[in-house]
This record gives structure tokens, C-alpha cells and sequence, in this order.
């Protein structure tokens, strides 16, 4: 089961297994510049022996890992390591990868003085109630075009200042489609990820269910390790 601790006061130590080379790339390159040590591999043999799970927090696997890899890993890793959580990706965006890994380092303990975080889907909101005065940031999310290996996305800063204690409604936008759309609150220190629109079908259906399944297009090895490139 997927796990998340309180938050800590050191960054958590990611391993990104996915695929898309420019997609673990950027993820790795964002949480680097947030403080985390991170690292990416498409390389799904050579996991185990590229990195050493007893140095590892958090393991976060992409959406185009092969069922029965993941399901190896787990056991592997955990087996190595019984403190280390894994993620799964909700999508093959560099963002929302990073917010994820925030969100798992920041705990599910509510927000600064007790802030309520919530997404409204119907009304296509987001809700946060503070207690005292905190930095609000919201950012909307969404896939472009999803033609593998190397999805694409954009993003909107739609919030990003100082909120008074109260109840506040921060609206999304028109232009934030309704699938492959995701939007990140921060408040203060604390991370959430939501999901806006859902993967599109066409997409989720590519998902191997085996290593053997090779239907997907050959990528570029990456194998990352420090502060290499």
C-alpha cells in the first residue's frame, strides 16, 4: 500500500522509474532545484542494481511501467528497505510528478493552523479554509498531446500570494480542459495534488500489463545517479 509519512524536516530521497526520457528528466531537474536528492531510470532490469533501496524514501513509477515490473520492485525494495513508499504517477507530467513527491513529503496531516485543502469537482474549484494568514499557491496542470514516448504538457499559476484566515475559492480557469488536467496547492509548506480530468482512456489502455508487452516505441536509455545528466 502507497504510504506517506508527517512531514519531515529533511527532503525525501526519490527514485523515478518511468519512461518518457524528457519527462523523467524534467521531474528529476525540478525536485533537485526544491532541495530533494532524486534521481530517474527507464532502465527496469537494472533498477536493483543501479540504486541502492536502503538509500531510497520514495520510489514514484510512471504510468507506462509494466504491471508485473512494478509488482517485482515493490517486493525487491520493500524487502530492502521496509521503510521506503512507492507512488504512482498520476500522469507523464514533470510537474505534477514533483508535486506528488512534495505532497508524499509533507504528510497527510492537515495544512499550516489547522488550513482545510480541498477540490470541488463540480463546481471545478479549489476550496481553502485558513486559520491564519498563509502563502496560497495554485497551479492548474494538463496534458497537450499524449503520442509516445514523449508526452507533452503546459501549466497556470492561477493563485500565488498571501491569503487571509477565512474561507477562500480559487477558481479554475476555462482553458483547463476536462482530462489529463490536475491541479497543486500549496500552502505554505504543505502539498496536495488533485485530479481535474482523468487520463483519457486511449491513453491508460497503452499501460503494459507485462514486460514482454512491447508495444509501445523504443526510448533513449536514462539512468541518472547524483547530479548528473
Amino acid at each position: 500500500m502507497d504510504t506517506a509519512p508527517t512531514p519531515a524536516e529533511e527532503p525525501a530521497r526519490v527514485l523515478v522509474v518511468g519512461r518518457s526520457p524528457s519527462v523523467l528528466f524534467a521531474a528529476v531537474d525540478i525536485l533537485r532545484a526544491k532541495g530533494y536528492t532524486a534521481d530517474a531510470t527507464n532502465q527496469f532490469d537494472r533498477v536493483l542494481d543501479d540504486y541502492d533501496a536502503a538509500a531510497l524514501d520514495l520510489l514514484v513509477f510512471g504510468g507506462m511501467v509494466p504491471a508485473d515490473i512494478k509488482e517485482h520492485l515493490r517486493g525487491e525494495m520493500s524487502a530492502r528497505n521496509p521503510r521506503i513508499s512507492f507512488v504512482q504517477g498520476l500522469a507523464g507530467i514533470p510537474g505534477v510528478i514533483a508535486a506528488q513527491v512534495e505532497a508524499f513529503a509533507s504528510g497527510r496531516e492537515p495544512g499550516p493552523g489547522g488550513a482545510e485543502i480541498a477540490y470541488d469537482a463540480a463546481r471545478r474549484c479549489v476550496r481553502v479554509t485558513l486559520d491564519e494568514r498563509a502563502h496560497v499557491t495554485v497551479e492548474a496542470l494538463w496534458g497537450t498531446s499524449f503520442t509516445p514516448p514523449e508526452p507533452k504538457s503546459t501549466s497556470q499559476r492561477i493563485c500565488d500570494g498571501t491569503l487571509e484566515p477565512g474561507h477562500h475559492v480559487i477558481q479554475l480557469p476555462g482553458q483547463v480542459p476536462s482530462e489529463a488536467s490536475f491541479a497543486t496547492v500549496t500552502v505554505d509548506r504543505v502539498v496536495r495534488v488533485f485530479t481535474v480530468g482523468a487520463m483519457p482512456a486511449a491513453v491508460t489502455r497503452l499501460a503494459p500489463a507485462t514486460a514482454d508487452d512491447i508495444r509501445l516505441p523504443a526510448v533513449d536509455a536514462v539512468t541518472t545517479n547524483g547530479d548528473d545528466r
